[in-house]
């Protein structure tokens, strides 16, 4: 074994100049911290992702094309946070590659708290440039949250790389390890956010907590990665002092913003707006999410402003017109309460049973909406097909069906198996009436929800308004499954609004050609059929 010659001199650097941090691995302690870090940055990537459905969701709504572009953009910015990552793992200079982390960090918590003014900024913009649904859902997502999921994104793998030059014997249990940890951190984010955040913090404080856990963690490795003591906490302290002057005013900005939510239960955002100016008589309207979902005006309950809910109740009345002081009525989905409400009053001898998953939603309408507690009102919080199935066969004479999630009806609320529900709770000479929201000229979904109706029901009619906005594409229909026809082809529902019964031959004609299918459990595609243009 070579020895130096005797009165040769050790190469040893001075006391005051740095060692390089790839010659001196990380302390046995450090292993611990990379594992927190690691699990928190995936936690707060995940609860970000969350979040980020429940922000978007007053402007464009929430339905399958909104989650699989939330989905994407997230990932997406992961993929490619990590490629980032693994390349600054492979520095040499291991505090260097700390500090870069770090730096990530400060970029989540940057661009994640930016994110809450950038909404109000972009939506308007982007929605108006009218570039079809899914091109507007997938740029406005991309434009919000693709850079706090990149830089999230490249923490993991230099923090599990620091982790194995610390026991580099056995680097196959060290990444075991870390992956579980990252995978533990996802699981912990979302039920975090959808069970906790949301609910008790709201979107806007919720996304300020995460991005001040960002710039907590990036403090943090700032000082893991100091190299000497003169230098330990001057740049890092100094950096994120630039930061917090950039990111507290526009975080406190939007924190003084009026939320556009009045409530925030776990599943919508619940807007309670006064329309009384418009309509000369104390009204209020629901928003749930970014679609309204009823109006009530306080000093008549039987008042029906919304002209589908208006024709609702005609079509019952034409078909029960002996029934209607008596009837027992099932509503699937509550909103705003408008017909129940309406007929709780009216027909104070009828049994109402009314459908709502969200608790929230029937305490903004008691409090809000002037529902109350009526005796003649029974609300079931439970999914409307479970409700239903729990009911004795031939349990009602009206059934209404006005449950929506965005502008989409719930798929497990179309389908054969469900119309054979409706049909078995119904009894003889009973309605089933809803409305659907759909293209106004190529109608697919509710031609669609018509076909499936016809395997149960002998008579489907498909009302639409006899005037329609020529400038609208969407339209709201309604759809009946009777005993038999209606008496007549047109209802009148004041001096504004007629609604015409589409004829029979022209239904079956546009069925064929748009390919109407039956909808089942299995294969319900609800939101392609609507039309994303």
């Amino acid at each position: 074994m070579p020895t130096p010659h005797a009165g040769s001199k050790a190469s040893i650097p001075p006391d005051d100049q740095p060692v390089e941090a790839a010659s001196v691995p990380p302390p046995q302690g450090s292993m611990y911290f990379y594992l927190v870090l690691t699990t928190l940055t995936a936690a707060a990537g995940l609860a970000v992702e969350i979040i980020a459905g429940r922000m978007i969701a007053p402007y464009l709504g929430m339905s399958l094309y909104t989650w699989t572009a939330i989905i994407a953009v997230v990932l997406a910015g992961f993929s490619i946070g990590h490629w980032i990552g693994g390349n600054i793992a492979g520095w040499n200079d291991g505090a260097r590659s700390e500090r870069a982390v770090a730096w990530a960090l400060l970029a989540a918590s940057a661009t994640t708290a930016v994110s809450l003014p950038l909404i109000r900024v972009l939506a308007g913009p982007v929605i108006s440039a009218d570039m079809g649904a899914v091109p507007t859902i997938l740029i406005l997502t991309a434009l919000l949250f693709f850079a706090p999921s990149l830089f999230v994104g490249i923490p993991s793998p230099v923090l599990t790389k620091r982790a194995i030059d610390i026991v580099p014997h056995n680097m196959g249990r060290i990444l075991g390890i870390f992956y579980a940890a990252g995978a533990f951190g996802s699981i912990l984010g979302t039920l975090l956010a959808g069970y906790v955040l949301i609910s008790w913090l709201g979107t806007t404080m919720s996304l300020l907590a995460i991005s001040a856990l960002y710039l907590a963690m990036a403090f943090a490795l700032f000082w893991q990665a100091r190299t000497t003591a003169r230098a330990a906490l001057i740049k890092p302290a100094a950096a994120t002092l630039v930061l917090l002057a950039l990111i507290l005013p526009a975080g406190l900005a939007t924190a003084a913003f009026r939320s556009n939510c009045n409530i925030e239960s776990q599943y919508y955002c619940i807007r309670i707006d006064d329309i009384s100016a418009s309509l000369g008589t104390q009204a209020r309207v629901m928003v749930l999410d970014h679609l309204a979902h009823g109006i009530n005006v306080h000093d008549n309950p039987a008042a029906l402003v919304s002209p589908y809910v208006a024709m609702q109740n005609a079509l019952v009345e034409t078909q029960l017109p002996s029934q209607g002081a008596r009837m027992r009525a099932f509503f699937v989905g509550g909103g705003a309460y408008t017909l129940p409400r309406a007929w709780a009053t009216t027909h104070t001898a009828a049994h109402i049973t009314v459908a709502e998953l969200d608790p929230a939603v029937t305490r903004a309408a008691r409090q809000n909406m002037w529902l109350g507690s009526p005796e003649n009102l029974v609300v079931d919080h439970h999914d409307a097909r479970t409700a239903l199935a729990a009911a004795p066969a031939a349990s009602f004479d009206v059934i209404v069906g006005d449950a929506f999630h965005d502008i989409a009806v719930p798929p497990h609320l179309v389908t054969a198996e469900f119309i054979k529900l409706v049909r078995s709770r119904l009894a003889p000479g009973g309605i089933y009436v809803m409305n659907v929201v759909d293209n106004a000229q190529r109608p697919r979904f509710a031609l669609s929800v018509i076909a499936t109706l016809q395997t149960v029901f002998p008579m489907v009619e498909l009302w639409a308004d006899a005037t329609p906005d020529p400038n609208e594409r969407r339209a709201t229909f309604v759809i009946a499954a009777l005993a038999q026809p209606s008496p007549a082809s047109q209802i009148t529902l004041g001096a504004e609004s007629t609604w015409r019964r589409w004829p029979a031959p022209h239904v079956k004609k546009l069925m064929s050609m748009l390919d109407a299918m039956v909808l089942t459990d299995d294969f319900a595609p609800v939101d392609r059929l609507i039309g994303v243009e």
